[in-house]
């Protein structure tokens, strides 16, 4: 018998072996870099290589968050102080789960990840390029760890869903998935239908991505924050000069664009080294609201922005920045068509939508604040 032979019938003899509930809990998914990724059971140890997709697993698995991941980056810490402290106190298992490293800067503990034995590293496709570079995916299958690569920021109309379901699998909540992104897709069309119907003239609109924490003018091109305008009937202009989701233009061009509104986006930053003078918008944030637009007409001092039809008009405000990199674009799309066209949308509650979103889908509780506006009372 030759070799080919001999391997084929000890594989059948392997698979005869094999209980056939083994084969029935197999499963393969498709992550959002192509690659099919297959599954001999159900997955029990997950990492989370960035800290935030806690948003996108909450509502899959929303009895426990923390039930199958056994560790996670620290960004939900430093980026949203509030919303890893409401997470962490109604799960405390949460705040004892070990932090790993960013893998794009170099921080991220091979060693740790091979002694917490996961069955999975998820990973945002940004993380891809510095996985490749270091044979990430060659040094974790040898110990039986898969990758799984999702996506919640560089290409949101693209990745959202597909996201979604691929969480559902590895979590084993399909439906759950199934159940958000038709929620995500009704919620976008109240706005996206009404703008196709009444296709009313489209404002300028500048993103100030980060403001406080990143110097003048980080900005968003044609995706993320960029493409939320684009959804809500405004002209994103950061995308007249980027061609990725997000970078920096200079000052001037800022001027000589003069956008009709200004929206920066801002966090419980508090945590990040050389954060300084933010908007804190987010979670739980209602309460310092005072405080946070008294940040924002600060920023708005730079001559990028004083002579501005959006400063001159009061079209000014701050909107929470990890709506970026989050399942929960809609709750953003949403405000800022309230601010582009606001009679248009005069009766759209984004508040009251993402309050039936956390009463429907999340096991925390709503907490106000993830907007504010320069002029108190718009």
């Amino acid at each position: 018998m030759n070799f080919v032979k001999m391997l084929a019938v000890s594989a059948a003899a392997i698979a005869g072996l094999m209980p056939l509930s083994a084969w029935a809990q197999s499963f393969t998914v498709k992550d959002v870099a192509g690659r099919e990724v297959t599954f001999d059971k159900p997955v029990d140890r997950v990492i989370l290589g960035e800290g935030r997709m806690l948003y996108a697993v909450a509502p899959i698995e929303k009895e426990d968050p923390f039930a199958k991941i056994v560790g996670w980056r620290n960004d939900l810490w430093t980026t949203d102080k509030d919303g890893f402290n409401a997470y962490v106190e109604k799960f405390p298992k949460g705040k004892d789960l070990p932090f790993l490293g960013n893998l794009t800067d170099g921080t991220l503990q091979t060693e740790t990840v091979v002694k917490l034995h996961p069955d999975v590293l998820l990973l945002p496709i940004g993380n891809k390029a510095a996985a490749d570079e270091v044979k990430l995916e060659d040094m974790l299958n040898g110990i039986g760890v898969k990758i799984v690569y999702i996506d919640f920021r560089e290409h949101i109309l693209a990745n959202t869903e597909p996201s979604l379901k691929i969480l559902g699998q590895i979590f084993g909540h399909e439906d759950r998935a199934e159940a958000v992104a038709l929620f995500w897709k009704e919620q976008m069309a109240r706005v996206t239908d009404k703008l196709k119907a009444a296709n009313p003239p489209k404002p300028a609109v500048f993103m100030y991505r980060a403001a406080g924490l990143v110097e003048c003018c980080g900005t968003f091109g044609p995706d993320n924050f960029g493409l939320m305008v684009d959804w809500a009937g405004g002209r994103n202009l950061g995308s007249d000069f980027l061609p990725g989701y997000t970078g920096s233009i200079n000052a001037e061009q800022v001027v000589a664009s003069n956008p009709d509104v200004i929206v920066v986006t801002g966090s419980n930053w508090s945590q990040t080294k050389n954060a300084k003078d933010f908007v804190n918008v987010g979670p739980n944030a209602a309460a310092t609201f005072d405080d946070s637009r008294k940040s924002l007409n600060t920023l708005m001092e730079n001559p990028a922005f004083t002579g501005s039809r959006a400063v001159a008009g009061g079209n000014v405000h701050a909107i929470w920045h990890q709506f970026y990199t989050s399942p929960y674009q809609f709750v953003a799309v949403q405000q800022l068509a309230k601010w582009f066209h606001p009679n248009l949308f005069a009766d759209l509650d984004p508040d009251a939508t993402f309050k039936e979103f956390h009463e429907k889908f999340l096991p925390v509780a709503y907490q106000p604040g993830y907007w504010v506006d320069a002029k108190a009372g718009q």
